[in-house]
């Protein structure tokens, strides 16, 4: 996230704290007071975000976004469906075999 991003973010917060109406001009303000630079497009797309999001959704949502695979994941393995667990179904004793041990490579092996 770049200086900027976060300069916006954070002014966005203030005014929602703040109960103050999210505009461009009070995010550009803000980040003036902070003497901050940013490039005159970032406060015009926070407050736009601002207007048709719900702030509350934003800030309670944060860890929410993705996590497809997790989830997959997290399903598989409540229904017991680990691959450890598929292999001792089948009744395949379990090997160690040299290929599961973790490979050292050492650059002075030769010398």
């Amino acid at each position: 996230m770049s200086t900027s991003e976060l300069a916006c973010t954070y002014a966005c917060l203030i005014l929602h704290d703040d109960g103050i109406p999210i505009t461009a001009e009070k995010i550009s303000t803000l980040v003036k007071a902070a003497n901050v630079k940013v490039e005159s497009y970032w406060p015009n797309l926070f407050a736009k975000l601002c207007e048709k999001k719900n702030i509350e959704d934003l800030i309670l949502n944060v860890g929410a976004g993705g996590g497809g695979v997790a989830a997959a994941v997290t399903v598989a393995v409540a229904a017991g469906a680990t691959p450890a667990a598929e292999d001792k179904k089948k009744g395949e004793p379990e090997n160690e075999s040299e290929e599961d041990e973790p490979m050292i490579l050492d650059l002075f092996n030769d010398m």
